[in-house]
């Protein structure tokens, strides 16, 4: 384990952006280089300012510029190369994207000033009509010749054509090592986007034509698969075996995403795969040395795969790339964080909606805890907001998927800015009258206990329960369901969704704060920063409130309500507890122009005053 003690260096190091805290000196591991080196983000979901209340992750789009410029002049030096990936979901999940009118108006142009030599779509690419057009119009052409789509089509808003996002995929030789990639850019099997937007199974976009002839290249050192998908997944795996039907000691490098999750999968002993996180928390760091090359074709060894999560604060880029504070900078880089500066300004993001009087965790806490998000959100924010003028006199059970909460909320100031964060997504409430009551009680138990039962419907294909959580409790569950010991209290050494271990480390004289500590198919030394263990609990997929009446006895029948995102699971879940409802014909809105974020944010005016 490389490791480096660095509790003195750059004591005045700053955050690119000026409300962002400074961050803490910790202990680090170094970066291990090869022939081809590679920097990865993945489902950064507008997090572009960095995280503003949370040091350890307080660099921004623009130092990231600066890191990627640097890094790649550090291993060109040495005769090597560097390239840099997305695998998307850049949109959706901050207010740098959600504030504006229409949605993201500067999150492209701020995003295109990275140099990324491969990039991809995620699902919520594909939510909105407008959203995949942008991806179309604004985005693969910022991108292009790097934009990668092997299996999604897109009807081209002018022409109606069925036409693919992007080229499926390309060749092409990296700078100095000469080595020769054949890259390609997946989306895993994804249902829910909208319907000018196509996305083909991976299972089948495989079996196709151009992929068959794509990997029946000889003249290739290195498969690079670029995608919105699992590390652990049978899409990646699916891929896999159909690249080593053909290529049986090729080196395969996976990049993957959509879990929220660090992860590393080994499928052989030349394929890996890596995943880097979520909201600009993590910089992946890739390299794979004893490659053959255009120059030396005949290397017979078997070659070696480094991975590191990076945390993304200055301190670990200062550190990885052997400068300082001043040094550091580089006019782009500082340009983009003066952009989004000015772009956080123009949506006024740090308006002050009020100050949270403590904090409101996601999974740090067992769900029902005081200190639940989803408690406060069950006993206070629906309990006393969610209510239609025409149904006041109505009650009500109020359904929410968890995974329609993003994050935490700090205890302090709540900003415009963090009503996105917890709660980005634009869903309606709808409702549907006189159910029983006892029925609603019975959906809940089959969105939350008896998933197996709606997965092995006729819909199964079309569904998956997981959806209804957060993206990094599907790792939770999985830990969950392997660790007997601590079944009772679901308690699992977890960091956002990162399996915790005790790290090898003398830990005397150490300034270590809680973070990340990742388990994956490698080891435990992943992480470049040595962090104490955060604890996370699995919570339910849905939560529910009883919406109160002058009533003072438990109701017969009540209006069902919920987030519109949940319907479809509900088509189904209803269906297991002997309800025959047409929820496209008997659902109605429930107060109209009202979403899960305005009732955050009208809560936090009228209760969370600051002193």
């Amino acid at each position: 384990m490389l490791l480096s003690v660095l509790p003195w260096l750059f004591p005045s190091a700053l955050a690119a952006q000026p409300s962002a805290p400074d961050p803490i000196p910790v202990p680090l591991r170094d970066l291990e280089f090869g022939q081809i080196n590679f920097l990865h983000t993945t489902d950064t979901h507008g997090w572009l300012a960095g995280h503003l209340q949370e040091p350890s992750y307080s660099a921004d789009w623009g130092d990231y510029i600066s890191f990627a410029t640097h890094l790649r002049e550090k291993v060109e030096a040495q005769g090597q190369d560097l390239l840099v990936i997305d695998t998307g979901d850049r949109v959706e999940g901050n207010g740098l994207y959600d504030s504006s009118e229409p949605k993201g108006i500067y999150l492209s142009e701020i995003i295109r000033h990275q140099h990324i030599d491969v990039i991809t779509s995620g699902n919520h690419e594909l939510y909105q009509y407008n959203t995949s057009n942008n991806e179309l119009l604004t985005t693969v052409p910022n991108f292009r010749g790097h934009y990668l789509s092997s299996n999604i089509d897109i009807y081209h808003p002018t022409t109606q054509e069925l036409v693919p996002l992007a080229p499926r995929y390309k060749k092409f030789t990296t700078k100095l090592q000469g080595i020769r990639i054949v890259a390609f850019g997946f989306l895993f099997n994804f249902n829910g986007n909208y319907n000018n937007t196509v996305v083909q199974p991976v299972e089948n976009t495989i079996r196709e034509d151009w992929f068959q002839e794509a990997i029946q290249d000889k003249e290739v050192d290195l498969f690079l698969v670029a995608g919105h998908v699992p590390a652990h997944s049978p899409e990646y795996r699916a891929i896999f075996r159909a690249i080593r039907k053909v290529h049986w000691a090729t080196p395969i490098q996976f990049f993957a995403g959509h879990q929220h999750i660090r992860d590393y999968a080994r499928y052989d002993s030349k394929a890996m795969a890596l995943a880097s996180g979520r909201f600009m928390e993590t910089i992946g760091f890739m390299s794979i040395d004893g490659l053959s090359t255009s120059n030396r074709p005949t290397v017979t060894s078997t070659p070696v795969f480094k991975r590191r999560y990076i945390d993304n604060n200055l301190f670990s880029f200062y550190h990885h790339t052997g400068l300082d504070e001043s040094s550091f900078p580089t006019k782009k880089g500082v340009e983009v964080s003066k952009m989004i500066t000015e772009a956080r300004n123009a949506l006024n993001l740090d308006e002050v909606y009020g100050c949270a009087p403590r904090d409101l965790w996601m999974s740090r806490v067992p769900y029902p805890h005081p200190d639940s998000i989803y408690t406060w959100l069950e006993t206070e924010v629906l309990a006393t907001l969610l209510k239609d003028d025409s149904r006041r006199s109505v009650p009500a059970v109020a359904i929410l998927n968890t995974g329609g909460i993003r994050f935490d909320i700090f205890k302090g100031q709540f900003t415009r800015d963090s009503a996105s964060i917890i709660s980005p997504f634009i869903n309606d409430f709808r409702y549907v009258k006189d159910v029983p009551y006892e029925k609603t009680q019975l959906i809940m138990d089959v969105l939350n206990k008896q998933t197996k039962i709606l997965e092995m419907s006729e819909n199964a294909d079309a569904l998956s329960m997981t959806e209804l959580a957060s993206p990094d409790q599907r790792d939770v569950a999985k830990h969950a369901a392997s660790n007997q010991e601590d079944r009772e209290s679901q308690l699992l050494s977890m960091t956002a969704g990162s399996h915790q271990v005790p790290l090898v480390a003398k830990r005397e004289d150490l300034n270590i704060i809680p973070g990340y500590t990742t388990k994956d198919d490698a080891g435990t030394d992943g992480d470049d920063t040595i962090h104490s263990p955060i604890s996370a609990y699995q919570v339910p997929n849905c939560i529910q409130s009883l919406l109160p009446t002058n009533e003072t006895k438990m109701p017969e029948t009540v209006d069902l309500v919920y987030i519109n995102f949940v319907q479809p699971f509900l088509v189904l879940a209803a269906k297991y507890a002997g309800l025959d409802i047409d929820f496209e014909k008997d659902s109605e809105v429930y107060m109209p122009n009202t979403t899960m974020s305005d009732l955050i944010r009208d809560y936090v005016e009228a209760n969370w005053k600051c002193e």
